[in-house]
């Protein structure tokens, strides 16, 4: 028998190059066609619930592939019926994934990278090491997960995808894009692209890149100031990527997809919540069809921010309102359990057994 460790991951593979494997070992392309489906469309983790593949195929795919799928380490579920997972991953690696139902909508917050090497200052995840990144059957098994979780404890399918969780999505771009291809297609699970948002730190060349892939899904840009001189102190991703820089790539973004851009914005008690960055933001949301979200912040231990006031948080939000500007006052979930946005991290304990496991 083979090693583990020889096999080929064989949902790394397009249909066309699984196909030509299939002819390789003397065997009927439709069969790869077969076998493809029950991958992507039925996500199926083993030969063995193949029902459909001969038993001496089964035995030959076991002996030549592995599914390295992702299975559940832990699961929290909050006051406000949030789910938080940590998944574990084929190398032992652990990653998180939410579950946040509405009364509107069923949002599954999916994780791109092991860690995140963005060192955002206000991010539990951006304190961690990036180990690697995730590969586009790695993100889909969370869908899937979640979709089961949503199913099983409330009665309703998924009806939106977050890429909001762990890492930066644009620094894993192609196992990101390649994921979504695999969520939206028929042969896969066949979700809207509309229903799914990718959210950047702002890196301006990738999202040039979204442009001229012409991409259906949504974006969104975690903005929280909108001047270089306080965005480089929380976001030292913008000493490289300036507000100019990202205007123009969201602009070149827009002519090439006509797709608005969602601006995330938490508001900093003393940081960033005055009238003149309510202004400068509004400055900024003139460059192309957008709307802005006002998300509540989660503390974390490794920071000192604190969240704006009510007053100032609504304040805030009518100044944009009254420039014309569609803005919306995002309320947390599952902060009990750390689960809200910007909250995602291993904790020590579970760092401890990621080490352990063999």
């Amino acid at each position: 028998m083979s090693d583990k460790k020889d096999k080929i991951d064989i949902r790394s593979l397009t249909l066309e190059a699984l196909q030509q494997r299939f002819i390789n070992m003397d065997e009927k392309p439709f069969r790869a066609k077969q076998v493809y489906e029950w991958l992507w469309k039925k996500s199926c983790l083993s030969f063995d619930h193949m029902s459909n593949i001969s038993k001496e195929l089964r035995a030959k795919l076991d002996e030549k592939f592995v599914i390295n799928k992702v299975g559940i380490n832990s699961s929290q579920i909050s006051a406000d019926k949030t789910i938080k997972n940590s998944f574990i991953l084929h190398d032992a690696h652990l990653i998180e994934g939410v579950l946040i139902p509405t009364p509107e909508r069923m949002t599954a917050c999916v994780s791109s990278q092991v860690g995140c090497s963005l060192t955002c200052k206000f991010c539990a995840t951006g304190y961690m090491e990036r180990k690697r990144n995730l590969n586009p059957d790695e993100i889909y098994d969370q869908v899937v997960l979640i979709d089961k979780q949503a199913r099983e404890n409330y009665g309703i399918p998924l009806s939106n995808i977050v890429y909001m969780g762990m890492g930066e999505p644009l620094l894993n771009y192609a196992n990101v894009l390649k994921s979504i291809e695999r969520i939206t297609a028929e042969d896969g699970l066949n979700m809207a692209a509309k229903r799914i948002t990718v959210s950047t730190a702002g890196i301006a060349k990738m999202i040039r890149k979204l442009g001229d892939d012409k991409v259906k899904f949504n974006l969104a840009l975690s903005l929280h100031a909108a001047n270089d001189e306080k965005r480089n102190t929380i976001m030292p991703i913008n000493e490289q990527n300036s507000l100019k820089a990202l205007a123009d790539a969201l602009k070149y973004y827009f002519a090439k997809t006509k797709n608005a851009v969602t601006y995330e914005y938490i508001v900093f008690d003393g940081f960033n919540d005055t009238l003149k960055d309510a202004e400068e933001l509004a400055r900024f949301c003139k460059h192309l069809p957008c709307k802005v979200n006002i998300i509540e912040y989660n503390p974390i231990s490794f920071a000192n921010f604190i969240n704006a006031g009510e007053d100032r948080i609504e304040a805030f939000a009518e100044y944009l309102r009254k420039q014309g500007i569609t803005t919306n006052i995002r309320r947390s979930r599952g902060k009990d359990i750390d689960a809200a946005c910007g909250q995602l991290a291993i904790n020590e304990k579970e760092k401890e057994k990621e080490a352990v496991t063999p």
